[in-house]
């Protein structure tokens, strides 16, 4: 899947070219409007100051938040212009809309280097209906387009897809990375390979682990999916959740996983509350003796050794979804050290792939992000590319 770059266009052919670069700057924002975290804007840079050096004329874009194809204030892109003019240390401008008039005259105005920002594009309703005008539209105020939002590529909208119909399509520098670590992992892995899956529900889940089963030597299941397997087993689970309708499907996969001699890893004993609150009373209980009323929250002591031996040889590790309710500090241990484990096999040279999402923000709440190989900026497109999906936003770019 390997797809052309923005270092594969000569620099003569950047110079006082006008580039869409499609970004992801769906920030989060406290009650002021204030960004709270900038890594989207920052993780954006190689590729918008790669362009400005070779003297293009960049035209940024991205959604932020939800607003459903309506202009809403709390939902405008100028905390990502303030935040971009002092990263950038040079004048970004902010238009008032993402086509229209106005936008091709501040578009016609641009001189080499210089750098423009679009007004949200979801407050267009065409934007995620990937309208072919409004992707036109989008097309018509640049010469090359560049997708470098991973966190959107799944989705076929006009400016992640549409678009590429139009312009000759590149990936940026992030988009780049994703294809190298996440498809580098699944079409030439180094073995042993370690999958990690954990998170509430399978119900998100069931291809990517059919499409893992093909793949890794050992398959490692935590958080509130284990206790669907568990009960495809035929153990009580009391009151932990669990998906009825999937029992099937689970029995499917366990089956899958004997007749493909993949060790399947389920949890050995389990953290257990009386109610789902930080201040329920808590016991740790083997795996088949979950009391009546009370529910799974994290992995058990022992689950932690296990699944860490489990990954301390790995050479190729992939983890998307925590193993517990990491979000109340209580039942956050199981997670946590499960990161330490993957941590220090990263350190003992093997690659650790962290699947975006709440894996993401685990591993940083454990303060281990910069211990891992690669943390993927997309939750949903990573867990669709690790399903074997083709992604939309990455099929239309130029094949190398």
């Amino acid at each position: 899947m390997a797809k052309k770059t923005i270092a594969d266009i000569a620099d003569k052919d950047i110079k006082g070219k006008k580039f869409f670069v499609r970004c992801d700057f769906n920030v989060p924002l406290d009650d002021k409007q204030t960004i709270t975290s900038d890594k989207r804007i920052v993780a954006s840079l190689p590729t918008v100051k790669y362009l400005l050096e070779r003297g293009a004329k960049v035209i940024l874009a991205s959604h932020l938040g939800r607003p459903k194809g309506e202009v809403k204030k709390e939902f405008s892109l100028a905390p990502v212009q303030k935040r971009l003019t002092e990263l950038l240390g040079k004048p970004v401008k902010l238009t008032a809309d993402c086509v229209g008039p106005e936008v091709q005259k501040a578009v016609a105005a641009m001189k080499d280097g210089d750098v423009l920002l679009l007004e949200n594009l979801r407050f267009h309703k065409e934007e995620e209906k990937n309208d072919p005008k409004f992707a036109k539209e989008l097309a018509a105020l640049a010469d090359i387009y560049v997708s470098d939002a991973f966190g959107t590529v799944h989705r076929a909208h006009a400016s992640t897809e549409g678009i590429a119909h139009d312009l000759p399509a590149y990936a940026g520098f992030l988009i780049e990375k994703e294809l190298k670590f996440l498809g580098g992992a699944l079409a030439d892995p180094k073995h042993p390979f370690v999958a990690i899956i954990g998170g509430a529900k399978i119900s998100g889940k069931l291809e990517v682990l059919k499409n893992l089963l093909d793949k890794v030597d050992t398959l490692i299941v935590g958080g509130g999916m284990a206790y669907t397997f568990f009960k495809a087993r035929g153990v009580d689970v009391g009151n932990s959740l669990v998906e009825p309708e999937l029992i099937p499907e689970a029995k499917e996969i366990l089956k899958a996983a004997i007749d493909k001699e993949v060790p399947f890893l389920l949890p050995l004993d389990h953290v257990v509350a009386d109610k789902f609150a930080e201040d329920a009373q808590t016991q740790v209980v083997p795996r088949t003796t979950i009391p009546e009323g009370w529910q799974g929250m994290d992995i058990g002591p022992e689950t932690v050794i296990k699944f860490s031996n489990a990954i301390k040889d790995a050479k190729t590790i992939i983890w998307n979804g925590p193993m517990g309710v990491f979000e109340m500090d209580k039942f956050a241990k199981g997670t946590i050290a499960i990161a330490k484990a993957v941590a220090e096999a990263t350190a003992n040279g093997a690659i650790s792939i962290i699947g975006g999402g709440d894996s993401a923000t685990a591993v940083k709440k454990a303060g281990l992000a910069d211990k891992m190989t690669f943390i993927s900026t997309g939750g949903g497109a990573s867990l669709e590319f690790l399903e074997g999906k083709v992604l939309p936003g990455i099929a239309v770019l130029q094949d190398r």
